[in-house]
């Protein structure tokens, strides 16, 4: 995406990040990068330090914060290789320090958390996949569960019942404490697999090999999809 990539490493009061930053301009705009998982993907979701990742991000600087994931589609009409420009998510999490206002240092603060997904990033998702030729859903309610395990077939019938769109490991608490921080965040998800499976469709449970199959198949596609849409971001 970028030729001009420098690293830098970030302290924060919440410890070690994820991994270095990579900071570079891309269509115009300064932009930093920064690896959830680790390059190598060795941290897994519940462990990620997701309040040192967003307030590294803040630090330098963000305002906007556009959240590629991995997910597992819970409804039949929601097909491996399509993508989810998801606009609400239910949290299933448990143990993750997910706010910045947890009293420690006398402060508390109550953030509205109703919308979690700012809506003008949203249409530029939206727009940025038509523009790219990718099948993508305008919307979508994502159901986030603790990991590192897929779900039950139980839990995965009664996600679909609830009428949710797909099922993560990542968007909560990222995107709230992006909200803390006063960053738009945009969550931007590709259907990997039918998690536990759909009675039908594919009745087969999800396996890891299947889940990055399907990424590195599509790294490209989601390439240009953040490319375009950082592109189309006006400056305020």
């Amino acid at each position: 995406m970028a030729t001009d990539a420098t690293e830098v490493s970030v302290d924060t009061p919440y410890g070690a990040t994820s991994d270095s930053l990579t900071i570079a301009t891309v269509g115009g705009k300064s932009v930093a990068f920064l690896p959830r998982h680790g390059r190598d993907h060795t941290v897994p979701a519940h462990a990620v330090n997701y309040r040192a990742n967003m307030w590294a991000l803040q630090s330098l600087g963000v305002r906007m914060v556009i959240a590629p994931c991995s997910v597992g589609s819970l409804q039949a009409d929601i097909a491996p290789g399509e993508m989810v420009v998801v606009d609400n998510l239910v949290d299933r999490t448990w143990g993750r320090a997910d706010t910045y206002f947890d009293g420690a240092d006398g402060v508390v603060n109550h953030i509205g958390f109703a919308e979690p997904y700012d809506a003008s990033l949203r249409g530029i998702a939206v727009a940025a996949c038509q523009q790219n030729e990718v099948t993508v859903h305008q919307t979508g309610t994502v159901v986030v569960i603790n990991g590192p395990r897929f779900s039950t077939k139980a839990e995965s019938r009664w996600f679909s019942s609830m009428g949710w769109s797909v099922v993560n490991m990542t968007q909560y608490p990222e995107s709230f404490l992006a909200a803390e921080l006063g960053m738009a965040y945009c969550g931007i998800a590709l259907v990997t697999d039918y998690d536990a499976g759909i009675e039908g469709v594919h009745e087969r449970p999800v396996t890891m090999d299947e889940v990055f199959a399907v990424m590195h198949a599509n790294v490209d596609r989601v390439r240009r999809v953040i490319t375009t849409m950082i592109e189309q971001i006006q400056p305020d």
